[in-house]
């Protein structure tokens, strides 16, 4: 009867505990994806600028049809990628097809890069003249520090050079 009582108690026990680790991981995940969204590069411009409700409510609106598209084209970069590589186990394969698919990364990456463009566009056209001014500034900062970091030189010889194998013809 001792141990049937020491069972229950344990498993009473176990539940109670299962449960406070289910809320607060539960329960928390709101809470961490506000803040993550909070830190994001939206927020910071929103708080420099100083977006207004209304302009608060055309930027996510704006914001949300761009996070489709990014979706869209890198999900498409990504079977492209996994195209090509699938290609690595074939015994032979055709020149031909590598370039052709790679081409098509390259056409995605440039729409990639075109939908970036016209996202921060339709974002200065919510902006007021001071505003424009301010995320000027913002996107050329933005700029010059990421050219910075890809300058730096990789070290790979020794000399501070890259070497890549020369590209097959």
């Amino acid at each position: 009867m001792k141990k049937n009582v020491l069972l229950y108690v344990l498993l009473v026990f176990l539940i109670v505990v299962n449960g406070l680790f289910l809320f607060n991981y539960l329960g928390n995940s709101d809470d961490t994806e506000n803040k993550d969204r909070s830190k994001g590069p939206i927020s910071f411009i929103v708080k420099e600028l100083d977006f207004n409700d209304e302009q608060m409510l055309q930027l996510e609106k704006i914001n949300r049809k761009h996070h489709h598209r990014m979706m869209r084209i890198g999900d498409d970069i990504k079977q492209l990628k996994d195209a090509l590589f699938n290609k690595l186990s074939d015994v032979s394969f055709n020149e031909n097809s590598i370039d052709s698919i790679t081409t098509l990364i390259g056409k995605r990456v440039k729409e990639q890069d075109i939908e970036a463009f016209y996202h921060f566009k339709d974002i200065q056209e919510l902006c007021n003249d001071q505003q424009k001014e301010k995320f000027k500034s913002i996107i050329n900062d933005a700029l010059h520090k990421r050219g910075r970091k890809e300058q730096r030189p990789h070290l790979r010889n020794g000399e501070g050079e890259r070497r890549l194998p020369p590209p097959r013809h």
